[in-house]
């Protein structure tokens, strides 16, 4: 078992820089793998519809109901992983889920056509979603508490900005190998083999996180409540109080996740599938919108974090909530101008969500103490996320079609944000607190655990 960290002088866990970055980077790198995944399947839906669905109007909608499954089932996994990462370490889950995701992307890109083997290539698809869903149930969650654990309290939300920034890489590679493919093949060629590379990438870079992975120790807050013996018995008394001992903070969870993921999977997957299907723009355009704006937004992510950590979460979460109220839907119908407005338009709505997106890994976990974080960010975070994030793309593509709206995207975010709005104002501010101990960080019961705890250790 590893020696207990030392502490400084405000109870914080000290941690070499060295370590630091490294933490910081495998989890970036993780982070960007399975979101990578989640970026390819999006940009190449059209390509992968014409492979593995039967032709007809519904391919698409299907394709999509594709990517909504894997959302579905990630409650089920972050039910295994999230118990799982609190008794055994973030570390050791990470592990596993980062190899699983890769292993089951690798096959997507392997999967024989429909003209081949029939209705088996969608079943056989909707099989692998399901195991990428499983294995996205603990890798979020777990990454999100891994980021927050090593992080200096102080500086939490620079630092936990990067674990998104690896979500916009992820994406933003995904779209720019997806851009590269449309312009350099032939449209045979690319509906024949070429959708399948971005799958077949994915292999090598998991493994690369998985190395980075297994470099580091798990996180100092971690380890210590594991050399004072807390992480097995207690974690399963406390486990199944989570609905009841920790309801607020999983309901203001929820529905701050539901404004996160709307918007998310609106704005960033679902993206090129409208551009194309609802204001006839090229393939190749309708790449272009959000390859600039994920590059505006990642670039923005640190300065977002850092500014969190001067003036709180809670305000940030306000104004960007507040913010997309107003914008989302003279933006959208700024989208239908042209190209060059479109791009304006998906880097205002990018910059506008910045601010949510930066503090996740800052946010999410202080909402929990210790011993239930990672089940208490993997199943909160999941569960709104399988519901009205994964979702979002088959709603918009069906409510589109149904009421003839194209608007309709633009109001749904409005939706998702007006009880992202009602769940911040409910949100425990956490800047600067620490995230050692057995209770609800930002509480008086946690200040008073946090000094008892340094008096204890002189």
């Amino acid at each position: 078992m590893s020696s207990s960290p030392t502490t400084q002088h405000t109870g914080e866990p000290e941690v070499p820089k060295k370590v630091l970055h490294r933490a910081i980077g495998a989890s970036a790198i993780g982070n960007a793998v399975e979101w990578f995944d989640y970026g390819v399947y999006a940009y190449m839906t059209t390509h992968i519809a014409a492979a593995l669905f039967p032709e007809g109007d519904n391919a698409v909608f299907f394709t999509l109901v594709g990517f909504a499954i894997s959302f579905l089932i990630r409650p089920i996994g972050s039910m295994f992983w999230g118990p799982l990462g609190d008794k055994i370490g973030r570390k050791r889950v990470l592990a596993m889920t980062i190899l699983l995701m890769a292993a089951a992307t690798l096959c997507v890109g392997l999967i024989p056509s429909y003209e081949t083997i029939g209705i088996a290539a969608p079943v056989i698809l909707y099989l692998l979603r399901i195991v990428q869903g499983f294995s996205a149930g603990g890798e979020y969650g777990g990454a999100a508490t891994f980021m927050a654990e090593y992080s200096p309290d102080r500086k939490r939300g620079f630092y936990g900005s990067f674990l998104e920034v690896g979500t916009l890489v992820g994406f933003t590679l995904g779209n720019g190998i997806a851009l590269i493919l449309v312009n350099v093949l032939s449209a045979d060629d690319l509906q024949s083999w070429g959708w399948r590379i971005p799958f077949l990438i994915a292999a090598p870079l998991g493994l690369i996180g998985m190395y980075l992975r297994s470099r580091i120790e798990d996180t100092p807050v971690f380890r210590e409540l594991e050399d004072r013996d807390e992480t097995e018995d207690e974690v399963k008394g406390v486990y199944k109080e989570l609905l009841t001992k920790y309801l607020r903070p999983i309901l203001t969870l929820f529905g701050l996740v539901i404004a996160l993921n709307v918007v998310n999977y609106t704005l960033l997957s679902y993206m090129p599938t409208y551009l194309q299907n609802n204001l006839d723009m090229e393939e190749s355009d309708a790449l272009l919108v959000p390859f600039f704006g994920q590059i505006a937004m990642a670039v923005s992510l640190p300065f977002f974090g850092m500014l969190s950590d001067r003036i709180g979460r809670k305000p940030m979460w306000l104004f960007s909530c507040a913010a997309l109220l107003i914008a989302c839907v003279p933006m959208y119908q700024l989208m239908s101008q042209s190209l060059g407005m479109a791009i304006v338009a998906f880097a205002v709505l990018g910059i506008l969500y910045a601010p949510q997106l930066a503090t996740i890994s800052a946010t999410f976990p202080a909402m929990f103490p210790t011993i239930v974080r990672f089940a208490g960010v993997a199943i909160g975070y999941n569960v709104a996320t399988s519901l009205f994030g994964g979702t979002s793309g088959a709603i918009n593509d069906r409510m589109i079609n149904a009421t003839g709206n194209d608007l309709f995207p633009a109001w749904y975010m409005v939706g998702a944000c007006v009880i992202g709005l009602i769940a911040a104002f409910f949100l425990i501010e956490t800047k600067g607190e620490s995230l050692r101990g057995t209770e609800i960080p930002g509480t008086e019961e946690a200040h008073r655990e946090q000094e008892a705890l340094a008096k204890s250790e002189g």
